[in-house]
């Protein structure tokens, strides 16, 4: 046997039984040697691949979800300084999903992840001091983390720090800014910010009212399943808004 049939041997030895029968039932033989491959580098190392490995667990993918085997291969990477599996361990510890759920771990990964910008960290972050979860409730701290996410271009939080200006929370009211940043946020499909700026169409808030506009927001909201602007577009249609 040649050394690189040794190494795949031998991963697949060191693989749990229990995730090799599953390869029968669902995956095919291409994408079972993918992830035996897969497996190999995040078993030798290669912190790139151990997040890719997480994701497999995580959702499923080519392999029978496992939240904690997840968790597993994120916390290996997350140790290394891997921005985006520290944000993953974050969700992790902030959904309890694999691990005892622990706001405060969360906010441990959050802050380690964002601190590396890493958007999706950086907004998380901002979530966990806007509403004081595992950290003191700080709005002044969440701005300055929904911001950071926002200039990435992170829909979410974009939203976010629209809702924020929107309504003078941690910082000064501004609803001309709150409509920049619902515009940014509902141009990339951010079906929450669609529904945001159709409101403020509807009733002049911010911008000049304009129920047409306001009706093409909702249109895109509600294609996505957003119930808020589904009911206000079936309002609309009937005509029993005042």
């Amino acid at each position: 046997m040649d050394s690189a049939n040794f190494v795949k041997y031998r991963t697949i030895c060191e693989i749990p039984e229990t995730y090799l029968l599953s390869f029968g039932k669902n995956n095919t033989l291409e994408t079972s040697s993918k992830f035996v491959s897969l497996y190999s580098n995040a078993l030798h190392g290669s912190v790139d691949d151990m997040v890719l490995l997480a994701n497999c667990y995580y959702w499923g993918d080519g392999v029978e979800k496992d939240y904690v085997e997840a968790n597993k291969w994120n916390q290996q990477a997350a140790e290394q300084g891997n921005a985006e599996a520290q944000n993953n361990l974050g969700n992790n510890y902030y959904r309890g999903e694999g691990v005892i759920e622990d706001r405060e771990e969360a906010v441990k990964w959050y802050r380690k992840a964002a601190e590396q910008g890493n958007e999706f960290g950086q907004k998380n972050l901002g979530i966990c001091y806007f509403y004081g979860e595992g950290v003191e409730e700080n709005k002044s701290e969440a701005i300055k983390w929904y911001r950071k996410a926002a200039e990435q271009n992170n829909a979410e939080a974009q939203n976010r720090l629209g809702n924020c200006y929107y309504r003078g929370e941690g910082v000064t009211e501004d609803k001309k800014e709150a409509i920049k940043l619902y515009r940014m946020a509902a141009q990339q499909g951010y079906a929450k910010a669609q529904y945001n700026l159709g409101n403020c169409y509807y009733i002049g808030d911010g911008v000049e009212k304009n129920r047409i506009e306001a009706v093409e927001w909702y249109q895109k909201a509600a294609e996505q399943g957003n119930v808020e602007a589904q009911c206000m577009l079936e309002k609309c249609y009937h005509n029993v808004i005042e």
